[in-house]
């Protein structure tokens, strides 16, 4: 713990080096894999939903069943992670994720597009947890939250720059013969694959192999992390959680994974149906909207979110990760969405939506930092993919659920007000699960001076 309260020089640099040469890096991957998952949100309103005959069940479901392929390899998948190395594994989820959104360009019906979205769940997965797992792997509990900020603005970034992207893509309607929305899946998903590639070649597994760190940076990484998980080791054994069954079998792990549940839900509702919700503004204010237009209004409540994720998690690492951190926003959000309904311009109904947005990501970073300070090892592979497969389910429901129920009751209404309520769910279990093991963490939650926190 002295460590956290008089940070030497080796640490400054060698947490330093770690932001620049691997951060950076692994949320470029993050930022292409959210954009290919995410793609058909700007496809449907934009020629897809009209050329493929969807109906908004149709839609939903389709962008759902990406998380039922995702979930059947999780878990394994980020087990082989643990076994192979990170370089590796990653790199061959990119390149194998890459080919499959590369065939979204020649989709021709709703049946080829739920076999191509559950098929690139099935290539995708293990992504996220893996490289949650590999940048915990890289640096002690008390840098974890920033470190994970820092990675995860990289989702909301995707909407900032992707949406208009998408929308400039979309407009290249003709281009190989192509409609506008193909020409958008083919020139996504070729990032994928470079990236993959150069992933193997640039990516190191351990400290204890990174020629960019020097001998001293090296010893100090090796010795923080091998006594923080030796400790947790200990922790985990006398509570029978150090092992594959005892993280399968964790009770917070289960809770944390329900909390998760709750924030996932809200991201996917508007990650995939924001674009639509837009674009129907057209009808309910009687407005009009070119293609870019609308990418732009997709994109703006995402970059207030990146600004209070960066700053959120800078007070969290600075100050100490605590419960407010995450049960606050999951309160902000689950009152807001509901009020969204109620605006009377698309002015307002975005403002409102820029709230909940913010809240969602104010808290994913720093909800991260919680599985690793009490899973090591394999536990924390399964531990960590089990949390994320909840929110993979999340991303099925909230996708299939929103568009079924905007089918069966004609608007937003019901599907928001469910938003509401799950996230509202996570902020109670997330303070009664921080109650009930007060007295039982790893060492990383103490807050960091100023100095080391920048």
């Amino acid at each position: 713990m002295g460590a956290a309260a008089h940070p030497t020089a080796v640490e400054r640099t060698a947490i330093k080096k770690v932001s620049v040469r691997l951060v950076p890096f692994v949320a470029l991957m993050f930022f292409v894999n959210y954009l290919d998952r995410t793609a058909v949100s700007f496809a449907e309103p934009n020629g897809m939903g009209d050329d493929l005959a969807l109906t908004a069940a149709q839609f939903g479901f389709a962008s759902g069943i990406f998380f039922l392929g995702y979930i059947v390899l999780e878990i394994p998948s980020n087990m082989a992670l643990h076994r192979f190395g990170a370089r590796r594994w990653l790199a061959r989820i990119m390149v194998t994720w890459g080919v499959v959104s590369l065939l979204f360009t020649w989709v021709q019906n709703s049946e080829q597009l739920y076999v191509l979205r559950f098929l690139l769940g099935v290539a995708e997965a293990g992504f996220f947890p893996g490289a949650i797992l590999f940048l915990s792997q890289w640096v002690p509990s008390r840098h974890r939250t920033k470190i994970l900020g820092l990675f995860y603005l990289a989702q909301p970034l995707t909407t900032v720059l992707g949406a208009p992207l998408a929308g400039w893509l979309i407009g290249r309607h003709g281009l190989f013969g192509l409609e506008g929305w193909r020409v958008m899946f083919l020139f996504v998903s070729l990032p994928a694959i470079l990236l993959g590639v150069v992933a193997w070649y640039y990516l190191i597994d351990r400290p204890a192999d990174a020629k960019w760190l020097t001998p001293a940076e090296r010893d100090w990484l090796e010795s923080e992390l091998a006594t923080e998980n030796a400790h947790k080791t200990g922790h985990e054994s006398r509570h029978a959680k150090g092992d594959l069954k005892a993280a399968m079998s964790s009770g917070r792990v289960w809770v944390l994974a329900l909390v998760y549940f709750g924030f996932v839900y809200g991201l996917y509702a508007l990650a995939f149906f924001l674009p639509t919700i837009i674009n129907g503004f057209q009808e309910q204010y009687g407005t009009t909207f070119t293609v870019m237009d609308k990418a732009w209004i997709t994109a703006i409540p995402y970059l207030p979110a990146a600004l209070v994720l960066y700053f959120w998690t800078r007070h969290a690492t600075r100050h100490g990760t605590r419960t407010w951190h995450v049960a606050g926003p999951a309160v902000v959000g689950g009152l807001s969405i509901p009020v969204a309904l109620f605006m009377g311009s698309p002015t307002a109904t975005v403002a409102v939506i820029t709230v909940t947005a913010c809240s969602i990501f104010a808290a994913l970073p720093v909800f991260w930092s919680v599985p690793s300070r009490f899973l090591t090892g394999a536990a924390a592979a399964v531990g960590i993919a089990l949390i994320n497969t909840a929110g993979n389910i999340a991303g099925f429901a909230s996708s299939y659920v929103t568009g079924w129920l905007k089918d069966w009751t004609g608007g937003y209404y019901v599907p928001l007000y469910l938003v509401g309520f799950f996230m509202l769910l996570s902020a109670v279990l997330m303070v009664w699960i921080s109650a009930r093991h007060r007295d039982d963490e790893a060492p990383g939650t103490t807050p960091l001076p100023a100095k080391a926190a920048r």
